[in-house]
């Protein structure tokens, strides 16, 4: 289950910021077999001046809209996977919201099983452990 944290320029539309999540979403659909229902995403809005970013790190040109992905997910997955994941979640923020690729910053965080409760207070490990019969 992945938990990601969007943050966009504050003035985006609601509209906008639902595209967003959508084409998140989508691309962890495709490129690394999330499950549809798995959606969590928190969207924030920043103000101009809350996020200072280089404009031309690493050769490429970022404008002052940038739109920060950060996932957190359970590891396992491999590079391929990532780099596939990465590509879409650009290509779909262009496609559905018009978010430049060059404005795309995503970063990713991995973990266990052990580090997530996702309701009731219980550990995901055993809802692993009911589902494999272990």
């Amino acid at each position: 289950m992945p938990f990601i944290r969007t943050n966009v320029p504050q003035d985006m539309s609601a509209a906008s910021r639902a595209l967003v999540v959508q084409g998140i979403h989508q691309a962890l659909v495709d490129s690394i077999g999330m499950p549809q229902d798995e959606l969590f995403n928190m969207v924030a809005g920043y103000a101009p001046g809350e996020f200072a970013c280089s404009p031309s790190f690493n050769g490429v040109a970022r404008s002052d809209r940038v739109v920060v992905v950060e996932i957190t997910l359970r590891r396992g997955r491999s590079d391929a996977m990532k780099r596939a994941l990465y590509a879409a979640i650009a290509h779909n923020l262009q496609t559905l919201a018009g978010v430049a690729p060059a404005d795309v910053f995503i970063f990713m965080h991995e973990n266990d099983y052990s580090d997530w409760s996702v309701g009731h207070g219980r550990f995901a490990m055993n809802l692993v452990q009911d589902q494999t019969g272990g």
